[in-house]
């Protein structure tokens, strides 16, 4: 642009010199009749070649400035409807939000109202404690008295009848009192069970305030760096790693079709790895409900479940290979593959598996075609007929009967229990230390196949 501005220069400078030095008219000496006079052909052809390359030069930078207006036009159209998209995602954010409060509040009231119960039903059990005590020291000094008197030592009017209705009367009193008692039991089982309920619950709303602050400014660094494809947030962790990232953490995902979400990425000098489970320290209780396991609770730097939605989510997007990380409490540690997809919920989501590496490992997961639901203890898919295998053990699981494998079942440490009935509650894989070993750590991940990770 600069060279064809400085002939357009040169150009109108040579016509201005030519015209003011070749005027078609001259005024002869003073006294003389004027004469005309023309310029010459030559200089005619000068004027006019200046006159087109003035032209094309005009024409050219009138053509680049309209190229530049365009591109100026693009960006504009592509920054207001990022603005627009921006806005439109901080309304639903804000709708999230003011949802998230409405459910915060509701939760908070739901569990005064239980600490309310709870306290108040404490106080009636420490009353009917004090009851049954004096009950009792009244049975005691009746049945004394009903003695005293079958021995004829208390009052002539009271006869042997009349010791019988007592002790029938008292025996009754005192189931009433067990059955009271037992009623309490249940019941306070009930509200530690709405306590997990409740713990979850607020573990997902913080979970979900954390998730949005990082969203909105993932939204603002996209909106920075719009036009970039490099820099639009990947769909799993091997995406990550192919972007340069190497450093395993938290990393926020958005896997086709879905929001964006936070992982826990370990990456390895093959690829990266999405960790869906993992156990190592029993510091979070697995007991949890089918909600909880559907959309995932924890903390992702320790202990927890990635959710089976997000699971799902991420599976459907191709061909994902599962790895399965167990260690006992010696240290060793195995590991096993499986070429999986996971269905949807639809499906509850169902487990499909093709058999992998590790000799006879892989067995303790069922790889039976038709797919193996998820059971928890308020979702019964497991397939044995006559038990709940969530409650029987603990936890949520692909049970196929309840013996095989449990990874999310109670955490021992070691030494574990000594009763039996309890070590078949804890975390194991039968195919490799038995049912009856609560192991020490597990890790699950999953990353697409078709690349050469080394085991």
């Amino acid at each position: 642009m600069k060279i064809a501005l400085t002939n357009l220069m040169f150009y109108m400078t040579m016509l201005t010199s030519v015209v003011s030095n070749y005027p078609f008219e001259r005024k002869a000496a003073a006294g003389k009749e004027k004469k005309a006079q023309y310029a010459s052909w030559d200089d005619m052809n000068v004027i006019a070649h200046g006159l087109l390359q003035l032209g094309h030069g005009l024409k050219e930078h009138v053509d680049k400035t309209k190229g530049q207006m365009r591109d100026i036009s693009i960006k504009l159209r592509s920054f207001n409807s990022t603005v627009i998209e921006l806005g439109k995602q901080t309304q639903r954010l804000q709708e999230d939000g003011e949802a998230l409060k409405a459910k915060a509040r509701g939760l908070e009231e739901r569990e005064n109202q239980v600490l309310n119960i709870s306290s108040e039903l404490w106080e009636r059990a420490e009353e009917l404690q004090k009851d049954r005590q004096k009950v009792h020291e009244r049975i005691g000094k009746l049945e004394e008295k009903v003695d005293g008197m079958l021995q004829g030592e208390g009052l002539e009017i009271v006869n042997n009848t009349d010791a019988h209705v007592i002790h029938r009367l008292l025996a009754a009193q005192s189931r009433r009192i067990d059955d009271l008692m037992e009623r309490i039991r249940q019941q306070q089982e009930k509200l530690e069970k709405q306590s997990v309920r409740i713990r979850a619950l607020h573990n997902q709303i913080k979970e979900s305030r954390s998730l949005r602050r990082k969203t909105e400014e993932a939204a603002l660094s996209r909106s920075t760096a719009q036009g970039d494809s490099s820099k639009r947030v990947a769909s799993d962790c091997h995406e990550l790693f192919l972007q340069g990232e190497s450093i395993s953490g938290v990393y926020i995902i958005q896997p086709v079709n879905s929001q964006p979400f936070e992982v826990f990425c370990q990456m390895t000098s093959e690829g990266g790895w999405t960790v869906i489970q993992r156990r190592q320290d029993g510091s979070l209780d697995f007991d949890q409900v089918w909600q909880a396991y559907r959309n995932g609770f924890g903390n992702l730097n320790g202990e927890f479940w990635l959710g089976l939605e997000k699971i799902h989510t991420l599976s459907k997007q191709g061909d994902y290979i599962l790895e399965v990380e167990i260690s006992d409490w010696k240290d060793e540690s195995q590991s096993i593959r499986y070429s999986f997809r996971l269905g949807g919920e639809e499906s509850n989501y169902a487990l499909f598996l093709k058999e992998g590496s590790s000799a006879n490992l892989e067995s303790a997961l069922s790889t039976d075609p038709s797919g193996l639901p998820f059971s928890t203890q308020d979702r019964d898919n497991d397939q044995k007929m006559d038990t709940n295998c969530a409650k029987h053990l603990s936890g949520g699981w692909w049970f196929s009967n309840c013996g095989q494998s449990n990874l999310n079942g109670k955490y021992f440490s070691s030494p574990p229990p000594k009763q039996r009935h309890q070590r078949k509650q804890g975390v194991f894989w039968k195919t490799w230390r038995g049912r009856y070993y609560p192991l020490k750590s597990t890790t699950m991940k999953i990353a697409p196949a078709g690349i050469d990770y080394e085991p």
